[in-house]
């Protein structure tokens, strides 16, 4: 088990290595930049404008030196500059303006390795604070759909795949088609209609997750969490009931049976933890769907997650916020895959992981 941790730790270390630096590229490049420096300094700036204002921030040096200060392995850009008869240096470890004799006294490495995200262009912050603030949000989103989604799914299937065939079974079906196939801009739409809108009349909760940003409670919170265990329930709900279906004809089931042993015995002790291997698997791949594809929700009831920020980052060319966006993702969508892959070995001791 420790070999296999230390080889699958090492894939996950180089396939974010490559995964950052491909989006570290398409940030970087330089119609993006151009586009930065016209928002940040003036739309009528002209072409060599342009070119000084990225020199003097040390946008034009190569990309692969930009990269490695920006994980912090290579040592900070720096220039020199005259102001008002003294010479002033600036530099990506610098804060501001400082003397050569300050400048000399700064760290020379500030990357993403030493907790410098950069400066947000949009928010006006350092990017670490944003993405703090807004993943706890989001991570508390997460728990609530998690705490709703997974038992609700995992009921639905047991019950479809022990009735395979029987009207229980279509019935739960088509609800679990049905509730996948309605998007969340859809059931979300509907929710707040019935729910939350006055044209019916039923207003049960809030429209909007704004104040649940701050003091969240069942009337401001309930509809986006919701909204996005409808949509995702139905992929747990479907795999569960094929996986259960298929192990409730298997030969040990049969054989249980003979013995004499109990119904409820046979499903909770014998089948029940064969059929989740599966659905274990659309289990993990839930959270980096949660963490970045809830951005039509958060975006329709107002709730300013990560998802949200995503957006924000995308929308306003804002680069480093927009890259450690991408940091965060990519160790999220990794970190499952290795949560999923240890978790098969306890599910199933038949698979191997040498």
């Amino acid at each position: 088990m420790g070999l296999f941790f230390l080889r699958r730790l090492g894939v996950m270390i180089l396939t974010a290595l490559c995964l950052t630096f491909i989006v570290f590229f398409l940030t970087n490049l330089y119609p993006n930049l151009e586009k930065l420096a016209k928002t940040q300094g003036n739309m009528r700036m002209t072409d060599a404008e342009v070119t000084q204002w990225l020199d003097n921030r040390g946008y034009l040096e190569p990309v692969a030196l930009k990269y490695a200060q920006w994980l912090g392995v290579a040592p900070g850009w720096t220039r020199e500059a005259a102001s008002g008869g003294e010479t002033v240096v600036t530099g990506r470890c610098i804060d501001g303006q400082a003397t050569p004799a300050e400048a000399a006294e700064a760290p020379r490495f500030c990357g993403v390795l030493q907790g410098d995200w950069g400066y947000s262009t949009v928010f006006r912050e350092n990017v670490a604070g944003i993405i703090g603030t807004r993943l706890g949000l989001t991570g508390y989103l997460m728990f609530w759909v998690i705490l709703l989604m997974v038992p609700a799914a995992l009921l639905v299937g047991v019950l479809a795949g022990m009735n395979e065939g029987s009207r229980t079974d279509r019935t739960l079906s088509t609800f679990a088609i049905t509730t996948t196939a309605t998007p969340e801009y859809v059931s979300g739409v509907i929710l707040i209609a019935v729910f939350a809108s006055s044209a019916v009349g039923l207003r049960w909760f809030k429209g909007t997750a704004t104040s649940a940003m701050e003091n969240p409670t069942f009337e401001n919170f309930f509809l986006p969490v919701l909204t996005i265990s409808l949509y995702g329930m139905g992929y747990i709900a479907r795999m569960t009931r094929a996986s259960m279906a298929e192990v409730m004809t298997a030969q040990y089931i049969r054989t249980a049976r003979l013995k004499g042993v109990s119904f409820p015995n046979i499903v909770l002790k014998h089948a029940l933890r064969n059929a989740l291997i599966a659905p274990f698997t659309v289990i993990m791949l839930q959270f980096p769907w949660l963490l970045n594809g809830v951005v039509i929700v958060e975006t329709l009831f107002n709730y300013k997650g990560f998802g949200w920020t995503l957006v924000q980052a995308a929308g306003n060319n804002d680069i480093e916020l927009l890259l450690a966006v991408s940091v965060v993702s990519v160790i999220v969508v990794l970190v499952t895959q290795l949560i999923s892959d240890i978790g098969y070995v306890y599910l199933n001791p038949r698979i191997s992981v040498t």
